[in-house]
């Protein structure tokens, strides 16, 4: 589940009035952190990350509607303390302290981090070449090819998956743009800006990516050269491709869905499969969509372009001049104005738009939900056993040091023999006191010189464990 712990109200910060400037806060906190321009190698101290929020709250407006509790901030450092709370308390940002310095950092949570990725990506301020993947897939799959380097084919796979998302990105680009041209025309009925602003498009968006994408980077253009890069691996020798089989299962075992099945063959068939959808539906869609755009957009101009070139025109006057005359002279002028009106015009129809679409069989969806039923008590006494059970045998580094104190008092050094186990926790600590002289709590500031001794048996906890002097070193010991 995802709304679990801590996630139960994550999206809670995004909603209110408040949301556009929590937004704008989490994408200059990303930007700060992730991209190239980032300012910093590790997390950023409160300070540091309010700084950030107060610069992103200058830019961001504040939205009408939610609650209604105007003036509740003084200033912008106060609205960006709130806010840093609230992502905290959310899941969105995480709270580590620092054990020697006592200082604060706050990073982002992995979740917050890949919804806080999808935001900066949406706003567009990145760049992205969107065109590469299917040229990426080749290239990756010639390198395994070469190699047998099974990291090769993971990527090939990855850059597959990203082909489908580009063109279904770009499509919902395309659509976004016919709606806001049509809009923009509605609005203000400006031949000239709306002509701008179309050619503009053209120019900036269609040229470098949509031209790239069905002409140098076409999937029809390196579909074939996929296909035999995939003939050519399932061609290699068996002991090649089990070796490939035996990494790629201990790599990735989420890949592993059938135990009998390959998952070298699942990898190329789904590789195969997105590169089929990719030119025989998305390419396809692609082209409608852009030519639906362009046809949008031309019969607009056009029209725009009538009613403009029509507007110093004195039809008002005409009739009034008109119905200022005789009927039989107004009858003469209109003969003789329907006279030069009215010419054949002979059009015949392009033979290259007439062409017969073969009708693809519709698939065959399964759309039936199954209900699931409440879960009965055995069940739910068996879940939370389990958990009882994890919270029972987990132990941290710092109940270790905590129990190690307790038995050392006032001296510095004891034998393992006199660890006291007076409960369950003391006999668990017992058993992990040797992780203290590891050289993650050396570089904590706990220093635990440990010196072996003879094994120690006959306990009624232990069968036989060995035995240990411990010794805590201060800051002056050399």
């Amino acid at each position: 589940m995802f709304f679990t712990e801590d996630r139960h109200q994550f999206f809670k910060p995004l909603t209110g009035k408040y949301r556009e400037q929590v937004a704008e806060c989490l994408r200059l906190l990303h930007e700060r952190l992730y991209s190239a321009q980032a300012d910093y190698g590790e997390s950023l101290k409160r300070e540091q990350v309010l700084d950030v929020f107060s610069e992103a709250l200058e830019r961001a407006p504040l939205l009408e509607g939610g609650d209604e509790d105007g003036g509740r901030f003084r200033n912008n450092r106060e609205q960006a303390a709130w806010i840093l709370n609230t992502l905290v308390e959310h899941g969105w940002l995480k709270r580590d302290k620092d054990e020697a310095s006592f200082q604060s950092t706050y990073p982002f949570s992995r979740t917050g981090r890949l919804f806080t990725q999808t935001l900066a990506e949406v706003d567009g301020r990145g760049i992205r070449t969107r065109h590469r993947n299917t040229r990426n897939t080749l290239n990756a799959l010639a390198a395994f090819l070469d190699r047998g380097e099974v990291y090769d084919l993971l990527d090939a796979h990855e850059h597959s998956e990203r082909i489908i998302a580009d063109f279904t990105d770009i499509i919902a680009e395309l659509e976004e743009r016919k709606r806001e041209l049509v809009k923009e025309v509605e609005a203000q009925q400006l031949v000239q800006q709306a002509s701008d602003q179309f050619f503009e498009f053209m120019e900036k968006r269609f040229q470098p990516d949509v031209a790239i994408r069905m002409s140098a980077d076409s999937v029809e253009k390196h579909r074939d050269r996929i296909q035999n890069t995939i003939e050519r691996i399932r061609r290699k020798p068996k002991a090649w491709k089990r070796n490939a089989e035996l990494e790629l299962r201990r790599l990735a075992p989420d890949l592993v869905i059938n135990p009998e099945g390959s998952v070298l063959w699942q990898l190329l068939d789904s590789i195969e499969t997105r590169m089929r959808s990719a030119a025989e539906i998305m390419l396809p869609a692609l082209r409608r969509t852009l030519q639906g755009f362009t046809r949008r957009a031309d019969i607009i101009i056009r029209q725009l372009s009538y009613l403009h070139s029509q507007q110093h025109s004195d039809i008002v006057g005409l009739c009034r001049e008109l119905s200022e005359l005789d009927d039989t002279t107004a009858a003469k002028r209109l003969e003789a104005a329907g006279q030069a009106m009215a010419h054949l015009r002979l059009g015949l129809v392009d033979p290259a738009q007439n062409r017969l679409r073969e009708q693809r069989e519709k698939r065959q969806v399964q759309s039936r939900m199954a209900h699931l039923d409440a879960p009965d008590p055995a069940t739910l006494r068996d879940l939370a056993i389990q958990q009882l059970l994890e919270k029972a045998f987990s132990i941290h580094g710092e109940g270790l040091r905590d129990y190690l104190r307790q038995a050392l008092g006032a001296s510095r050094r004891i034998d393992n023999r006199d660890l006291p186990v007076n409960n369950a926790t003391d006999l668990l600590a017992l058993s992990h006191v040797i992780e203290l002289g590891s050289a993650d709590h050396r570089a904590s500031g706990f220093r635990l010189r440990i010196e072996p001794t003879d094994p120690i048996i006959g306990e009624p906890y232990f069968a036989r464990r060995d035995g240990f002097l411990l010794e805590l070193e201060h800051d002056d010991d050399t």
